[in-house]
C-alpha cells in the first residue's frame, strides 16, 4: 500500500538478542536475560521508498520517545551485495546512532536488496541519497533543517557526492572514502567501476573523474564541517590519498578535521570506540547544539 510520495513500505526489525549475541556483545548477555541497552529504547525498520520513481530499499531507526531529533543520512559501503546493509548493521550501525538522539536513514541503492533500477556507482544512484530527505520530512519528529552525512568507503564517496548541493546538510562524518578513482590501484574496483557506470575509454574516464572528489573539493559545501579519518594501514583505499585530499579541503577553506589513525584498517576497527565517541561529539556539536562554524582566516598571536 502506497503511503506517500516518498514512502512506500516500513517494516518494523525485531530485536534478537541470540541473534546479535556474537555481532554486538555488548547488547547481550550469554546465559541470562537480555540486558538493558539502547535497543530497548529504539526502533529499527526496513523501508521502501520511492527515488525517481523506483522503489528502492533501505533501513530506518529512531527513538522510541517523541520528540524532535535531528538526522543523519548513512551511506553505506561497498556496491552490489557486498556491504550492503541488513538487520544485524542496522542494529549495531544505525541503531547506536539513534540511541544518541537522532533520527537515522540509510539506502541501498537502487538495484540492490530486492530495489529496482541499476546501481551507478554514483551516478544517478546518488539521487537514492537526496530522495532521502523528503522521506524524512514525513517521519515525526524529524528536524530536517539538521541532517548530517555519514559514509565509509563507498559511502564516504557518496557523502561527498551529496555535499555538492549547497545547504541540505550540517554536518559529516567521512571515513576511508573513495575520492580518486582515475589512479584506483585495485584492479577489482577498476572492473566494478566499468560494470557498474557502463562506459569505456574517455568516457569512463570522465564519469570516474565525476564521482571523485579529489578533482573538484571546491564544489563542496564550504559551510559543512567534515570529520574526515583514515586509517593508515588501510589497503583498500591509499592513505596517502586521503592526506593529498584533505590537504585540498584545506586549501580551499573547508571546514575539515583530519585524523588518522595510526595502524588502523579500512574500518578503523582497533579504534573502534574511540571513532564512535568522536562520531557522536562531532554529530552533537553541530547538529544538536547548532555550533557556529570554526574561523578558518589566519589568526591569533
Amino acid at each position: 500500500m502506497t503511503l506517500s510520495l516518498y514512502l512506500v513500505k516500513r517494516s518494523a526489525i525485531s530485536f534478537h538478542p541470540t541473534k546479535l549475541r556474537r555481532n554486538f556483545p555488548r547488547l547481550t548477555k550469554p546465559g541470562v536475560q537480555r540486558i538493558r541497552s539502547y535497543a530497548d529504547d529504539i526502533r529499527v525498520e526496513s523501508i521502501t521508498y520511492l527515488s525517481d520513481g523506483l522503489r528502492v530499499k533501505g533501513f530506518l531507526a529512531y527513538p522510541k520517545k517523541r520528540g524532535q531529533y535531528p538526522c543523519i543520512i548513512y551511506n553505506r559501503g561497498g556496491n552490489r551485495e557486498f556491504g550492503a546493509l541488513n538487520e544485524l548493521k542496522a542494529w549495531g550501525e544505525l541503531g547506536q546512532m539513534a540511541a544518541w538522539g537522532y533520527i537515522v536513514i540509510g539506502s541501498q541503492y537502487r538495484g540492490n536488496a530486492g530495489g529496482e533500477g541499476h546501481e551507478e556507482f554514483g551516478g544517478k544512484d546518488l539521487r537514492d541519497v537526496l530522495n532521502l530527505i523528503p522521506y524524512l520530512k514525513q517521519i515525526r519528529g524529524a528536524d530536517t533543517k539538521r541532517i548530517g552525512l555519514y559514509g565509509f568507503s563507498r559511502g564516504g564517496m557518496m557523502s561527498l557526492l551529496a555535499l555538492k548541493q549547497p545547504g541540505l546538510f550540517r554536518a559529516a562524518v567521512v571515513g576511508a572514502p573513495v575520492v580518486d578513482l582515475i589512479h584506483e590501484k585495485r584492479p577489482e574496483m577498476r572492473r566494478v567501476a566499468k560494470t557498474l557506470i557502463g562506459k569505456t575509454g574517455q568516457s569512463l574516464l570522465r564519469e570516474l573523474r565525476k564521482r571523485s572528489a579529489f578533482y573538484w573539493p571546491e564544489k563542496i559545501d564550504p559551510k559543512v564541517p567534515i570529520l574526515l579519518v583514515q586509517g593508515s594501514a588501510d589497503w583498500r583505499v591509499d592513505p596517502e590519498i586521503t592526506a593529498q585530499f584533505a590537504g585540498l579541503l584545506l586549501k580551499h577553506k573547508r571546514p575539515v578535521r583530519y585524523v588518522l589513525f595510526e595502524g588502523a584498517d579500512h574500518g578503523i576497527r582497533e579504534y573502534k570506540s574511540e571513532l564512535r565517541q568522536m562520531t557522536k561529539d562531532w554529530f552533537d556539536r553541530f547538529l544538536k547544539r547548532r555550533e557556529t562554524l570554526p574561523n578558518l582566516k589566519l589568526h591569533g598571536e
